[in-house]
């Protein structure tokens, strides 16, 4: 199989199986020096893993991390690093009656047309929990940009056709509910039509936004590698993905060249924008000011109401989806969604590096 590594000088390779042994990671171009330890990868590992809330999957997994090489005495050593987390509670006899079904919204029908053959256990590798290793290689780049002054702030922005009021936005209250929204209000609301949607075996979709702090200017290319499009491909590749949007985004659609254009300004030496309709990326390059992202998440595919499908012997039929699943992804993709934009920005941000020769300079001549 192609397309599980991502990255150019920072790299990584996922592996693993949602009803495997083991799924993980191997992330190579990590410097050496970086303080790490598994508590540092758990922390974001814990954001992610299922049995957090009655929003989430029941499948009891503890996702605990180990890491097997790359690091000593807490520190990177420049080698690549080497991550696991073992699948301790799969259920692989929940997916027999589904073996020669297509199940509607998932990637069964596509799996076997490209393959051949399929691992219906849980998706196998088309399943959520191939996001693990993305996690874990997500806590190290977010670590380094860290180093850099760069923090990365991302949240449920709505869920279903509830949505946030900026009016009322509190970054302390996203780790104090159970869907990671920063209005507690808009919380209580979406908690409310999630009971109705899991009385109904139904499911919804949300928006995560995802806002950049402290990126310099100048980081991206100018063509086929731009900031904007790469992390475009980064997000575009979770699964649950279906939408994204940089700044204004689709609404600039039915706007103007007045009213869209970032004006300049200039203070205390320091360019800066008057607006952000940009998003903090022009022409495929970071112009210093807050990044702002958007990702629209499409409703869990698997429900228990009633569906219309096919099987592999060409039969039209009925088929309702049992086992244990999320009835809305977005919560948990937040981290996945910020894992994949760290890992992104620290790959541009080294290939950045090699610009201009005054930076290779002052590398090589400290």
């Amino acid at each position: 199989m192609a397309g599980s590594n991502f990255g150019n000088i920072f790299k990584i390779s996922t592996w693993g199986e949602s009803h495997g042994k083991a799924l993980g990671v191997v992330v190579d171009g990590c410097p050496a020096g970086l303080p790490l330890c598994e508590e540092d990868i758990q922390i974001f590992l814990n954001r992610r893993k299922p049995g957090q809330s009655s929003y989430t999957t029941p499948r009891n997994e503890d996702d605990c991390v180990e890491i097997l090489s790359g690091v000593f005495e807490e520190k990177t050593t420049g080698t690549p690093i080497s991550m696991l987390v073992y699948n301790k509670s799969q259920r692989s006899k929940d997916y027999s009656a589904i073996s020669e079904i297509y199940r509607p919204g998932h990637a069964d029908y596509t799996f076997d047309m490209k393959y051949g053959f399929r691992d219906y256990r849980g998706g196998g590798r088309s399943s959520g929990r191939e996001t693990i290793g993305r996690v874990a290689a997500g806590a190290i780049a977010s670590k380094l940009l860290s180093e850099l002054g760069i923090t990365i702030l991302t949240y449920s922005k709505s869920i279903g056709d509830v949505e946030i009021d900026y009016n009322r936005f509190d970054k302390n209250e996203i780790m104090k509910n159970p869907l990671y929204m920063p209005d507690a209000d808009a919380a209580s609301k979406a908690e409310s039509l999630l009971k109705e949607k899991m009385a109904e075996k139904n499911s919804v979709g949300g928006i995560i936004e995802c806002l950049v702090e402290g990126m310099p200017a100048g980081v991206g290319e100018p063509v086929f590698d731009k900031l904007d499009a790469n992390l475009a491909k980064a997000v575009m590749s979770i699964g649950a993905v279906k939408g994204i949007e940089f700044g204004d985004g689709f609404a600039v659609a039915t706007s103007t060249g007045l009213t869209d254009n970032d004006g300049f300004k200039c203070e205390d030496g320091i360019i800066k924008k008057t607006s952000n309709h940009a998003g903090g990326i022009l022409g495929g390059i970071s112009d210093g000011s807050q990044i702002i992202l958007r990702a629209a998440i499409k409703p869990t595919p698997s429900i228990a109401s009633t569906q219309n499908t096919v099987n592999k012997s060409l039969e039209n039929i009925p088929v309702e989806i049992h086992g244990r699943h999320d009835p809305i992804i977005v919560p948990r993709a937040v981290v996945v969604v910020e894992s994949m934009v760290a890992i992104t920005l620290l790959d541009m941000l080294f290939m950045s590096m090699t610009s201009k020769l005054d930076t290779i300079k002052k590398v090589f001549n400290e």
